[in-house]
């Protein structure tokens, strides 16, 4: 994430750093940052709206924390760098987005970068030895791939996707890393308070129960359909679908839910694409807490744990792809293939990845559906394939595929 800031304070007058509340944001804009204002309080925030272009003064790098609650201020800064046009000047850091969006009268194309910062990947935890690197991979280099990989089981992985790549249950202790996502979860639907009439006027039971419903369909292209029946069911009454579209929008605005699209290639057989995206969250924690999932219970739950850990894999392709100016996407097509992770770079290189536990049969159906998807793309941009798994060693197949553990993995 660092290289990312840097690369974006050396080309840009000012960066967004946006992302959910608890990820690190505020701390590592403060590594870059000569001044500071935060605007985390009633008073703070209503003297921002006041005096807008006052929170610009200071020594740049300048770091506007929360600017989002008073969106008048991206107008500020973007008009800023119109008359002092210099490099690296502000960093404005949000846990979610604008609470007026209608106020904010300019893109800032070509002025403002905007960079998502997620929760910690496990190589950026240091719970991934970072031997095998997809970088390496893409470009052809020389890469290490054989590991015994001896020591982490799948206790050890469910304790991970459980922690989430929070800082602060990264730093803590296993005996309490636990509770301290649990305090986070916990605290995350407060909005009593908050700025953004959009939050405040949810209601916080009501957000948990789509919530459970989505962790319930998680790493699934369930449709939005279903969703709404679950929380019908749960809720003992009827629910405008228009209703769920608002606090599904509401999740996302707060960087908690995702969908990861569907990839579109071009395609040698008449199958048709399936478009329905997967339904991921920004970090599996969430999750596992909103069901009152723990490690143990992952043990004891395979079919479970494999869509959990799905979840996680794709957290850490999705923040290992951006530093290499790409994206993940899934396939799924008419016939009923499927594929759990294409990385598409922007340069039109790609790679496809099977995600699994481990063990034979599990293997082995991920080369089944990597070797179908090769019959029916154009694989002439293909860098690679792979299948990512819990456990087990490190290594490349005769057949070309590589079969590489998760916490082997960096960008």
């Amino acid at each position: 994430m660092e290289k990312t800031i840097e690369k974006k304070l050396r080309s840009a007058g000012a960066v967004v750093l946006e992302g959910p509340k608890f990820c690190g944001k505020t701390t590592t804009a403060l590594r870059y940052a000569e001044s500071s204002i935060r605007l985390n309080t009633a008073q703070m925030i209503e003297l921002a709206k006041m005096e807008t272009k006052n929170v610009l003064n200071g020594k740049t790098p300048r770091v506007i924390d929360e600017w989002q609650t008073v969106p008048d201020i991206w107008n500020e800064v973007k008009g800023w760098i119109d008359e002092n046009p210099a490099f690296g000047q502000f960093i404005l850091t949000g846990s979610s987005t604008p609470a007026d969006k209608s106020k904010i009268y300019h893109s800032g194309a070509g002025r403002i970068a905007k960079i998502k910062m997620r929760p910690m990947s496990l190589s950026e935890s240091e719970d991934s030895t970072g031997i095998v690197s997809l970088g390496r991979l893409f470009t052809g280099d020389d890469v290490t791939v054989f590991h015994e990989n001896r020591g982490v089981g799948l206790e050890k992985v469910a304790m991970l996707i459980c922690r989430g790549g929070w800082p602060l249950a990264v730093a803590a202790g296993e005996d309490i890393a636990l509770d301290v996502t649990k305090n986070y979860y916990e605290g995350l639907f407060n909005f009593e308070y908050s700025e953004n009439e959009k939050f405040r006027n949810k209601k916080p039971e009501l957000l948990r129960m789509i919530l459970r419903s989505y962790a319930r369909h998680i790493s699934t292209q369930t449709p939005l359909k279903t969703i709404l029946s679950d929380v019908e069911s749960a809720n003992n009454r009827t629910l405008d679908p228009k209703t769920l579209d608002e606090y599904l929008d509401a999740l996302r605005d707060l960087f908690i839910i995702e969908e990861m699209e569907a990839w579109n290639p071009n395609l040698r057989s008449k199958a048709a694409v399936r478009t329905t995206p997967t339904r991921h969250f920004v970090d599996t924690s969430i999750a596992t807490a909103v069901l009152g999932i723990t490690p143990n219970d992952l043990m004891h739950d395979l079919n479970s744990f494999g869509l959990f850990f799905e979840d996680m894999v794709v957290r850490d392709l999705t923040i290992y792809a951006a530093l290499l100016d790409g994206e993940v996407k899934h396939y799924r097509d008419s016939s009923g293939l499927e594929c759990d992770a294409i990385i598409h770079l922007a340069n039109g290189q790609w790679a496809a990845i099977e995600i699994k536990l481990g063990g034979e049969r599990l293997l082995e159906e991920g080369v089944k559906n990597l070797t179908k998807l090769r019959k029916v793309v154009d694989e002439s941009r293909m860098a690679f394939q792979m299948i990512l798994t819990a456990t087990g060693p490190s290594y490349r197949r005769p057949d070309g595929i590589y079969v590489v553990p998760i916490h082997c993995l960096t960008a």
